[in-house]
């Protein structure tokens, strides 16, 4: 493996390309605006950011706008084996440079130093699935909803209804952190020992990612609250931690780590969650959300597979870091078919919020009617056929297929 760091881009621009990107290059290298004396052809030579563009389109009449596709290269030497600075080498100053319209990472290779350095999933798709009692299929997960607004007292009772409708995980929504209305501590306390209690009586623990996302002591104290009370993961923001906040946290982790992305609409501008994702599985999350089929979202249906194919794709030989991508996002029964249709792979978190609250015979309607419905993609079952058989999905089509 190359000691080399690579990343891909998309680059609008009107400028003369090659000019551009040594613009470019140098602006992330050893370079700046202006030639100075302590840049020679040494110094160049081991520091320098190397580059390559080439044309995507049609040239058209000079002085128009014209897109390229840009690969840079950085020597190790430089950051060395950093994701922190990492972030600021491949998606620093260069969005903007003043030649440049639009720019969008697109994929990044790492060296085989970064493996090394970053401990990556602790539990990953085959430790979820242990805790969780899942050895196969999708794991059928929720949210609490409403998302804010319940008191701990509300939410565990609403557990309470989870668990006994067999749901595999649930979730805090990101909304609900550590509010005078929903205490943190008093919320995690009433819900786990609801959940303590169905899994002495049924043998099996519903996996809840208790939302942990605050300041460092604070999520490290959540984490060590959760662990005591028997929970088997906890929640964060990404874009809230951030990636130095997440490495600390991530030494001190000894639970699953789902990670949230909320806050991608401003961060998708600049990359594309192929490259994005690579560098929070290998600093160790677990789960990755992905949005999901026909979501509520801007995002289209190919970049929400291609999404969750990136966080099962292995990073290093020795090192996969795989994790398990969470579908969510207006997802209901009618996502299954097309989800296993494109992604043909059941290590996934599939989780419903209205999709599963708002059946109309309940709770536990709703988490049979949703495995169901996974039950029949798997094999091969068209969805109404399977419905004919099983009130509960019928009920789940007549109340959700006609929102899309």
């Amino acid at each position: 493996m190359s000691d080399r760091i690579t990343a891909t881009y998309q680059i609008s621009t009107s400028a003369d390309p090659q000019r551009t990107a040594a613009l470019i290059a140098g602006e992330q290298s050893s370079g700046t605006f202006i030639a100075i004396p302590g840049e020679d052809e040494l110094l160049k030579a081991r520091a320098a950011a190397t580059y390559d563009i080439q044309a995507l389109d049609d040239q058209p009449p000079s002085g128009d706008l014209r897109h390229y596709r840009l690969t840079l290269s950085w020597p190790l030497a430089n950051i060395g084996p950093s994701l922190t600075n990492l972030m600021a080498t491949v998606a620093g100053n260069l969005y903007e440079l003043r030649p440049v319209h639009s720019l969008r990472l697109l994929d990044m290779t790492l060296p085989q130093a970064f493996a090394d350095a970053y401990p990556g999933p602790a539990f990953g798709i085959s430790g979820t699935r242990m805790l969780c009692g899942v050895p196969q299929a999708p794991l059928i997960g929720t949210i609490i909803k409403p998302s804010v607004g319940l008191s701990a007292t509300d939410t565990a009772a609403m557990v309470e209804q989870l668990c006994a409708a067999g749901i595999d995980f649930i979730k805090d929504d990101e909304l609900q952190a550590d509010g005078p209305a929903c205490p943190f501590e008093e919320r995690v306390r009433l819900c786990m020992a609801v959940i303590r209690q169905h899994a002495e009586r049924s043998g099996r623990k519903v996996m809840y990612a208790f939302n942990l996302t605050g300041e460092l002591d604070e999520m490290r104290r959540r984490h060590d609250l959760v662990m005591a009370e028997g929970g088997t993961a906890v929640m964060l923001s990404l874009n809230s931690v951030g990636m130095s906040g997440f490495n600390a946290f991530r030494q001190h982790a000894q639970l699953p780590i789902h990670a949230h992305r909320n806050g991608w609409g401003y961060v998708r501008e600049g990359w594309s969650y192929v490259a994005w994702q690579k560098l929070w599985r290998l600093a160790g999350v677990d789960h990755m959300h992905v949005n999901g089929i026909a979501n509520k979202f801007q995002e289209d249906d190919d970049s929400v597979i291609a999404s969750a194919r990136a966080c099962l794709q292995p990073m290093f030989n020795h090192k996969p870091c795989t994790v398990m991508p969470v579908f969510s996002s207006g997802q209901t029964v009618m996502q299954a078919h097309p989800t296993w249709d494109q992604l043909q792979s059941s290590d996934l978190l599939f989780l419903a919020g209205g999709g599963l609250f708002a059946h109309p015979g309940g709770v536990a309607a709703g988490v049979n009617a949703l495995r169901q419905a996974w039950e029949a993609a798997m094999a091969g079952v068209p969805l109404q056929h399977a419905a004919a058989s099983q009130r509960e999905l019928r009920e789940a089509i007549a109340t959700f297929g006609s929102l899309g």
